[in-house]
């Protein structure tokens, strides 16, 4: 049976069986309950969905050997763009269906359901060419052993972060790791449960300048800065010159705020400059009102504008008991 036909069946829905009614007649055999619970129409009805879907795909393509066909086909079914990962992962040309569908496999037996590997293979497609033993199985190691993450849980964050399966566990993860700890960063499963970002990315070429720009570009102490990165972890995820350069200079120069209310409100880089920050800013600018920062940001647009009229009140009042 060619692994498209495979995938295709895998992900169709599976006829729910007949419920069956008790009868004095002696028990069938599992055989004949099979044959009693699916009908010959149901069991017909999949077959032809499944050469039904394996042949409109088949459409597309041109004449290719039946290995390429059926390897191209497999990675469709999965929800894979076979061409944008071939462009991802050019070893992915010469990898035979065969090792593909042992990795698919491996991953499955790990709780990676078969409807997860659209986004998981689309955004990491150098893992359909990964050595189980050697690269898939120290990563699912690593989160078991080194962050303590239960197997129930290992599809939560590969899902979260599946390039966390394209990294090396020497080379990526564990610097990352021993790195984040270093810094304060105590609750490894709860770090790899909400910020598995946070462990592919590089010490040296993202984790590190970034604590460094906080630091020294702010003008705030280093201790000061991994307080901010350990309140909000997002941080380190954040562009040097599209994110704290140009939201810090608008806190400075328009608000009139400084390194004191970052290091209060961290969270102020996750707004948006141009959709939150200066909006509700110029808002409460115009209406003579002064909001802390985290109230200002934080709100919904229905209670900011309830603030803004409280303020307004209140100060309507003040005036005119003076």
């Amino acid at each position: 049976m060619p692994l498209c036909s495979f995938y295709a069946s895998t992900s169709l829905p599976v006829a729910k069986p007949q419920q069956s009614v008790p009868s004095s007649k002696p028990q069938p055999t599992a055989a004949a309950s099979v044959a009693t619970t699916l009908p010959t129409r149901t069991v017909m009805t999949t077959s032809m969905s499944t050469s039904t879907a394996t042949a409109a795909l088949s459409l597309h393509l041109p004449e290719l050997p039946s290995q390429m066909k059926d390897k191209i086909l497999s990675l469709e079914l999965m929800g894979v763009d076979y061409g944008r990962a071939l462009e991802l992962n050019p070893s992915l040309r010469d990898a035979s269906p065969e090792s593909i569908h042992a990795v698919v496999s491996f991953l499955q037996s790990r709780g990676i359901q078969f409807k997860d590997l659209g986004r998981v293979l689309g955004m990491c497609p150098s893992v359909l060419t990964a050595s189980v033993r050697g690269d898939l199985r120290p990563v699912f190691a690593f989160l078991s052993d080194d962050l303590g993450v239960p197997e129930s849980a290992h599809r939560r964050v590969v899902i979260k972060c599946p390039r966390v399966l394209a990294c090396s566990v020497r080379d990526q993860l564990r610097p990352a790791l021993i790195y984040l700890r270093r810094l304060g960063f105590r609750d490894t499963r709860a770090l790899a449960l909400q910020d598995p970002i946070l462990l592919v990315s590089s010490v040296e070429r993202t984790l590190a300048p970034k604590l460094e720009f906080l630091a020294s570009g702010l003008g705030m102490s280093r201790d000061d800065a991994i307080a901010m990165v350990r309140r909000c972890p997002a941080l380190f995820t954040f562009s040097v010159e599209r994110n704290y350069k140009p939201k810090f200079e608008y806190l400075v120069d328009a608000m009139g705020g400084g390194v004191e209310d970052v290091k209060a409100f961290p969270q102020y880089f996750a707004f948006s400059l141009e959709k939150r920050i200066a909006p509700r800013h110029r808002a409460a600018q115009d209406a003579g009102v002064a909001l802390p920062l985290p109230d200002m940001l934080k709100a919904t647009d229905e209670e900011f504008a309830e603030m803004i009229g409280k303020e307004k009140r209140m100060q309507g009042r003040a005036a005119a008991t003076d």
